[in-house]
C-alpha cells in the first residue's frame, strides 16, 4: 500500500525565512523597525539634500555679480531648500503630535508595534 505524500508532510508547522517567517516573533515589530529606519533615513536625505541646495544657492549669489536674475534664482534655492527642510522635521512632528492627540499613547502613531498591541487588547 502506497502513502500519499500529502499524508507524510505536516503543513502547519512550516515556518517562513528571517524574522518575519518567525513564529514566535511579531512582523509587526519589524515592519515598525523598517519603517522608522525608513523615516530617518529620508529626513537624512533632505538634510543632505538641503545642504546641498544652500550651497548651490550661495555659490549662485556670490557669482551672480550684477544679474539680477541669477540672484533671485539663486535667492529662490535657498528658500524652496529651507522650506522643504521645515516640512520635512515639521511633517515627523506633526505625524506624532497627531498620534498623541488620537491617544496612542506617549509613543504616538509612529511605533506600530505598540500601536497594534493597544488595538488587539
Amino acid at each position: 500500500m502506497m502513502k500519499s505524500l500529502a499524508g507524510e508532510i505536516d503543513f502547519g508547522r512550516q515556518t517562513g525565512f528571517g524574522p518575519l517567517g518567525n513564529p514566535q516573533g511579531s512582523g509587526i515589530g519589524t515592519f515598525s523597525t523598517f519603517l522608522s529606519s525608513a523615516i530617518g533615513l529620508m529626513t537624512i536625505i533632505a538634510i543632505i539634500w538641503f545642504i546641498f541646495v544652500f550651497f548651490i544657492g550661495a555659490i549662485g549669489i556670490i557669482t551672480s555679480g550684477s544679474d539680477k536674475q541669477g540672484l533671485e534664482t539663486s535667492r529662490k534655492k535657498i528658500t524652496m531648500g529651507i522650506t522643504g527642510l521645515v516640512v520635512t522635521v515639521a511633517a515627523v512632528f506633526i505625524i506624532d503630535l497627531i498620534g498623541v492627540i488620537l491617544g496612542f499613547g506617549d509613543l504616538g502613531i509612529l511605533n506600530l508595534e505598540s500601536l497594534f498591541n493597544q488595538i488587539s487588547q
